[in-house]
């Protein structure tokens, strides 16, 4: 690995990606730490004091929320358009036949999300503006220095204008960087809590708060959960396909054998990260007291309070759900088996065509199944142990897979980068290859 690392340096166009990702990933750091105007930051911090789903929302914005940054929105808004148009494109037949259309299609795909990024953007910042404006009335014993309906726009064009720029270096990333840039950013938000997460973890350590076995335990459980990341991730389902003699033109092809190879995990991080925006919104509803209604949002979302029965239930059959989801819109059994009868193939004891695609889709939900297991299992499991000896939640199971896969990912990428111009990956000659998974397909 160490010679693959170095064999970076060598390649001028790989190395101009990798430093231009590092470079785009510290702006979004940066501008983490640029606060809304007129808001007063540590009533802001106060207010959510990183737990529970607040917590989490406060995670996937790398610590904007509590910041009362910019940035406060994170990358949440564009993941929200991305789960609406996935179910138009299924819903709705102009957008699949869009989605049908190749790269021109999903340009177009693309630019609506862009557009439904600002509005809910717009949406999102107004709630959040309204929970500012709040916190400063308090801060100032109900002077309300920064109030009026001139600081609650203010606002929304600051988070508005926030999310934006983040979309904008996701796609930057992606397309002039290395790996995806909206798994990237969310990684970024995930590992700059690595540091405190530790420290808060040794100073309950040293303050007794956790025994020295739990400690060892707890460690042994992230590094369970992290080989197991691995090991399913880079898990195949190899469905052996046949090849026919043929004749193109005067050149004779002879028989022969491959591999049509399934993921386990098709959907990647998507499940876990779909199904928790889904659960963060009516408890970030109820954080906003100013709103109508908020006291009743608060007693729901007090029925769904992370690591209880009832919130693992619903959180686990939102996973199994989008994993099934993701898996069927991103994967056409029908068309990869009229792909392979063109080409001469076929999967041996099953007719070519309509009962090939059955097949295939049969085969696809049975492991796809114990890939929603598996996924569920990471983000459920390590919640129960953990919560048992008070760590901090960045241990989560969610965390772990979202920052495993990326990294993965990324390895990937960087390998492919390798390989091409002849250079071992990270692997070595002849070892194991490095296989990650986007966390979508934008």
């Amino acid at each position: 690995m160490a010679n693959a690392l170095s064999n970076i340096g060598k390649i001028p166009e790989l190395k101009n990606r990798l430093l231009f990702s590092l470079a785009m990933l510290a702006v979004y750091r940066v501008g983490v730490f640029v606060p809304v105007p007129g808001v007063d930051r540590h009533a802001m911090a106060a207010d959510f004091d990183g737990g529970g789903f607040l917590g989490m929302l406060d995670m996937f914005s790398g610590g904007a929320l509590k910041q009362s940054s910019i940035f406060a929105l994170g990358i949440m808004p564009y993941i929200t358009s991305s789960i609406i148009l996935q179910l138009l494109t299924v819903l709705v037949p102009t957008i699949d036949r869009l989605n049908k259309e190749g790269e021109q299609g999903r340009r177009k795909i693309n630019q609506y999300t862009r557009y439904g990024t600002v509005l809910i953007s717009l949406v999102q910042g107004w709630l959040i503006a309204g929970q500012l404006e709040a916190n400063n009335m308090v801060a100032t014993g109900g002077a309300g220095l920064s109030s009026g309906v001139g600081f609650r726009l203010l606002c929304v064009l600051a988070l508005t204008t926030g999310t934006v720029f983040i979309m904008w270096l996701g796609e930057q990333i992606t397309e002039r960087g290395i790996g995806n840039g909206m798994s990237l950013i969310i990684y970024a938000g995930i590992v700059a809590g690595l540091p405190n997460a530790i420290s808060q973890t040794w100073s309950l350590a040293k303050n007794g708060q956790i025994s020295a076995v739990g400690l060892i335990t707890v460690g042994l459980v992230v590094l369970a959960v992290i080989g197991a990341i691995v090991y399913f991730e880079r898990a195949q389902r190899r469905i052996p396909v046949q090849y026919a003699k043929r004749v193109v033109g005067q050149q004779m092809f002879q028989a022969q054998n491959s591999w049509l190879p399934l993921k386990v995990n098709s959907a990647g991080v998507i499940p876990p990260i779909f199904a928790s925006s889904i659960l963060i919104f009516p408890a970030t509803l109820a954080g906003y007291k100013w709103l109508p209604g908020s006291t009743g949002l608060a007693s729901f979302a007090n029925l769904l309070v992370p690591g209880h029965l009832l919130y693992n239930t619903v959180y686990v059959s939102l996973i199994v759900f989008f994993c099934y989801f993701y898996t069927a819109v991103t994967f056409n059994a029908v068309e990869v088996a009229d792909n392979l009868k063109k080409g001469g193939g076929a999967v041996p004891g099953v007719r070519a065509g309509r009962d090939t695609a059955v097949y295939i889709d049969t085969v696809l939900s049975r492991i796809t199944f114990g890939g929603a297991i598996y996924i569920a299992s990471v983000c459920v499991l390590p919640t129960f142990l953990t919560n048992t000896f008070n760590v901090p939640f960045f241990f989560g199971g969610t965390s772990l897979l979202i920052v495993v896969g990326v990294a993965m990912d990324t390895a990937a990428q960087i390998e492919s980068h390798l390989i091409t111009r002849s250079y071992e990956g990270f692997g070595g000659e002849g070892g194991p290859r490095v296989r990650g998974r986007n966390m979508n397909d934008q």
